[in-house]
């Protein structure tokens, strides 16, 4: 059975969008200010940041409408490198990666609820787990009901979250704090103002992560190569100013020392002006966050499972659609138990953090240098092209490349898992293969 494009403009720019905005933003703003210790270099960083995730938006934008495929990153690594390595990248990012970040970013979630439920038991480790769990099993029952009733829910989660964000930043605007803030962190007073630049940058550029997604959801967005391209513009340059606007008001908050020792700018801020109420809008805002990121990506991964299964390299069940809903159950009760068995053998988001960064990096730089190969064997393809080829496909990858290198220099034994479970990828690709055959 065939999927039926549901998604319109709006619903693809939201999702990129919610994509892209996470909980990273309550937290790397302070990694950026302590490593810059200056507004000018501050905000030089976050620029770059969104200059970087635009030109990654536009470089997916030509890869997605090009090949408007259900499981957009599979299918294209299978006609460009072949469906060996593209199984391989993709084993590793259906399970290890993905499940990684889905337990890591639900835990963190998991800490904002139990500071709003205010419970011993769930404050808890244990209790953490099963608030973690809790958000997973939820947005599973949301997208088992069908992927128009995921966009739904998912514009919904959106547009309360960044309400949220934006009231925060108005708030900044017009009150400044005068209250002492207790260092939480190192600053790193012999960096140069080059090093600062760059490894600020790290940060921002993890809190610009998601745009890529979007083209998984290209088979289900109506007009693709017209919708698609216009949906991601439109979602990377809101998320630019989103994010200036925010960091604006940080700074004019607590200023530059301030906003490097504060463990959660956007909390400090609802406290001073609402008191306890405000640390609980802020741990709402985070929740929020947390749901429309696990939507989301429940969303447009079902569809991953789906391109690999046509290709026969995993199992028939992967690839079966409902008829009425559009959703594809067997996928998404993999997808829920691989996550729930990171949250409750790992249950803390440090541990895994530079796997995750590691991995997810070095993909999205592989699945946009597709974008060459795209371009010598069509040349005279009349859909949308990204400007200033190949200069800008060429920043993205070197960007990513460096991102993954600086993740595998910080915690190497994890990189030299990862890299061994990606080796693994292809014994199990022939063993998939020959029980489909």
């Amino acid at each position: 059975m065939e999927i039926k494009p549901k998604l319109t403009l709006f619903d693809t720019a939201v999702i990129v969008v919610s994509l892209i905005v996470g909980i990273g933003i309550f937290r790397t703003p302070a990694e950026v200010a302590a490593h810059t210790g200056n507004e000018f270099s501050f905000y030089l960083v976050w620029i770059i940041g969104g200059i970087i995730c635009l030109i990654g938006g536009l470089t997916y934008a030509e890869i997605g409408s090009r090949k408007p495929y259900a499981g957009g990153f599979y299918k294209i690594l299978s006609e460009c490198y072949g469906p060996a390595f593209a199984f391989m990248i993709n084993w590793l990012g259906v399970t290890i990666t993905a499940g990684a970040t889905y337990a890591a970013i639900s835990l963190i979630g998991a800490d904002y609820l139990s500071a709003m439920l205010n419970s011993n038991f769930f404050n808890s480790p244990p209790g953490k787990k099963v608030l973690a769990s809790a958000f997973v099993i939820f947005v599973f029952f949301i997208n088992i009901s069908g992927i128009k009733t995921g966009s739904v829910v998912l514009n919904i989660f959106t547009i309360l979250k960044l309400s949220v964000i934006i009231l925060f930043a108005l708030i900044g605007f017009f009150i400044r704090s005068d209250a002492a803030v207790t260092p939480v962190n190192n600053a790193f007073p012999g960096e140069t103002f080059f090093s600062g630049i760059s490894n600020g940058l790290v940060a921002a550029l993890f809190s610009y992560n998601g745009y890529q997604l979007s083209i998984n959801l290209a088979s289900d967005v109506i007009n693709p190569k017209k919708n698609l391209p216009r949906g991601i513009i439109i979602g990377t340059v809101s998320t630019v100013i989103i994010y200036l606007l925010l960091n604006i008001s940080d700074i004019k908050f607590a200023g530059i020392d301030g906003l490097a020792h504060s463990q959660a700018i956007a909390y400090d801020i609802g406290k001073a002006v609402f008191g306890n109420v405000g640390g609980n809008l802020i741990s709402f805002a985070i929740v929020i966050s947390v749901l429309g990121f696990l939507n989301v990506s429940f969303l447009y991964m079902q569809r991953t499972f789906y391109a690999m299964a046509s290709d026969k390299v995993f199992p028939k069940s992967f690839m079966h659609l409902n008829p009425k809903t559009q959703a594809q159950e067997v996928p998404l009760i993999f997808l829920t138990v691989i996550t729930l068995f990171f949250i409750i053998f790992q249950g803390a988001f440090g541990k895994i953090l530079n796997l995750i960064i590691f991995n997810d990096a070095l993909t999205i730089a592989i699945v946009a240098s597709t974008i060459f190969i795209m371009r010598r064997k069509d040349k005279d393809y009349a859909g949308f092209r990204v400007p200033l080829y190949p200069v800008l496909p060429a920043i993205l990858i070197l960007s990513l490349v460096y991102i993954s290198v600086s993740s595998f220099i910080a915690s190497p034994l994890q990189g030299i898992l990862s890299i061994a479970f990606f080796v693994l990828g292809y014994p199990l690709y022939r063993v998939f293969v020959k029980m489909n055959s």
